[in-house]
């Protein structure tokens, strides 16, 4: 019988940070890319178990499934019990476009009180809690790579990003997060 490859994870074992901010690496989580118009929002939430957003930079969780708006018939859908997304989706029966992004997508999570400062280190987002509150989300930048920024709580973020650039997004967070405890 012939040897299975096993995939390894992005950033396995990485931690880092400071006392103001740390750094650990998401949990694998199933994520796909949702496209539909607005007529087929709601039987989608229904299958999803969530309301998706229908606002800028708006988000919606429930049972550890996320979804986040990045635009107008647009959305990022995680869930971190890695549950079947494209399986709940299919059960809509309503037009729509859903391709499993689950492989390519990792999550870093950045928690503290510097927590927005070390995010602020490569994005130019104003992310105080009155432009960027709990819930709020985008599709951004991190110097050169392209994230999609979620507020989990006030003093932390989940910043999700290809997998090809983990090793860049997560050594640029882990020096601000050092700068943010100086």
């Amino acid at each position: 019988m012939a040897d299975l490859a096993n995939r390894t994870l992005p950033l396995s074992g990485f931690h880092g940070g400071s006392g103001a901010a740390s750094l650990s690496v998401a949990a694998p989580a199933t994520r796909i890319s949702l496209r539909a118009k607005p007529d087929a929002v709601s039987a989608l939430s229904g299958a999803l178990g969530l309301s998706l957003p229908t606002k800028p930079k708006t988000s919606a969780s429930a049972n550890g499934r996320h979804a986040l708006w990045l635009g107008p018939d647009e959305w990022l859908v995680i869930d971190e019990n890695e549950a079947d997304l494209m399986a709940a989706v299919a059960l809509s029966g309503v037009l729509h476009s859903a391709t499993d992004i689950s492989h390519r997508n990792t999550a870093i999570l950045v928690k503290g009180r510097g927590a927005d400062v070390a995010v602020n280190g490569g994005c130019p987002q104003d992310l105080s809690l009155t432009a960027f509150p709990v819930g709020a989300c985008s599709r951004t930048v991190l110097a050169k790579a392209e994230i999609v920024l979620l507020r989990t709580a006030e003093d932390a973020f989940r910043v999700e990003c290809w997998r090809s650039f983990a090793p860049y997004v997560s050594a640029l967070l882990n020096e601000a997060a050092e700068d943010a405890g100086n």
